[in-house]
């Protein structure tokens, strides 16, 4: 069994407190990850707007999100301005890459990707894109060579902007393997990395916390599991829940590897294509990106 560990910034918070938390955690047991960064502004707030959005408040409810993410985020961006995620502390992106982490793109404005993105042109794409990698390159001295959507979040702009970016793979998607993807009958060359995991937001509530390391023990498999967290939740008041799961892991055997070095063994072994829609999975309100089986 292999396993690589996601980790997506969102907030503030989850920038500021979460993600050093998480970097301890991935040090005592000696894993590297694969972390992506929201680069831009915090507007946290406006994703309120989703109330309306079928099973949005019983998510919030089900996983505690204001006490997960405080109450300042939740109004970020709307009764209190957007503060800037990387510019508040550009050391925490270098002590990652130095630390050996494989470091991406998650967003310049989540929230703005998430909501947005199915109304946004490739030129608007694009420029949101370039000023998170512009930025990144700014503060690491490189520019980095992977994204990872907000939401699960594609359309087929957003993938071809990311083959005219020349990455060398993406995870935006969720589903089972490595693959080259496909959208409404347009075949796209970056290879996508899916989760095959449900993240904890969509677990917690149907499964009890004090249960959670060993659900996620069970649903692993042999090949490649791609488990996704959050600097938010397992950097936060379920840090301990992620660090049981890293000792089951070890005690199980499990190989850790980050998304590049899973791509880089994908591809030695070839990649399938596959589709990609945009569908409904339990515990999570809205669409996000599935990968279809192959031949589907």
């Amino acid at each position: 069994m292999k396993l690589a560990i996601k980790i997506d910034i969102d907030t503030l918070k989850g920038y500021l407190e979460g993600l050093p938390k998480l970097l301890e955690i991935l040090k005592a047991h000696d894993v590297k990850a694969s972390i992506f960064f929201s680069m831009g502004p915090d507007n946290s707030g406006k994703a309120l707007r989703r109330i309306f959005r079928k099973g949005f408040i019983t998510k919030m409810l089900r996983t505690k999100a204001p006490t997960a993410y405080g109450i300042k985020t939740l109004f970020y961006g709307t009764l209190l301005p957007a503060p800037m995620i990387t510019a508040s502390n550009p050391d925490l992106i270098r002590r990652t890459v130095d630390e050996g982490h494989d470091c991406g793109i998650h967003s310049w404005d989540h929230v703005y990707w998430q909501d947005n993105l199915p109304k946004l042109s490739r030129e608007t794409i694009r420029g949101l894109l370039d000023k998170a990698f512009d930025k990144f390159e700014e503060y690491a001295g490189f520019r980095p060579d992977s994204c990872a959507a907000p939401g699960w979040q594609v359309t087929p702009e957003s993938l071809r902007v990311q083959d005219e970016l020349g990455l060398t793979y993406c995870s935006d998607v969720r589903g089972y393997s490595p693959f080259v993807p496909e959208m409404n009958g347009i075949t796209f060359k970056t290879p996508q990395i899916p989760s095959t995991l449900p993240t904890l937001d969509e677990v917690l509530g149907y499964v009890k916390a004090e249960d959670v390391s060993t659900y996620y023990a069970g649903l692993l498999h042999e090949g490649l599991n791609v488990h996704t967290i959050h600097t938010e939740m397992e950097g936060g008041m379920m840090s301990w829940t992620f660090n049981d799961f890293l000792d089951r892991c070890r005690n199980m055997g499990v190989k850790f590897l980050t998304l590049k070095e899973a791509v880089n063994e994908a591809k030695i072994s070839g990649l399938s294509q596959c589709k990609i829609i945009m569908g409904e999975i339990q515990g999570r309100a809205g669409k996000v990106a599935l990968q279809l089986q192959e031949g589907q």
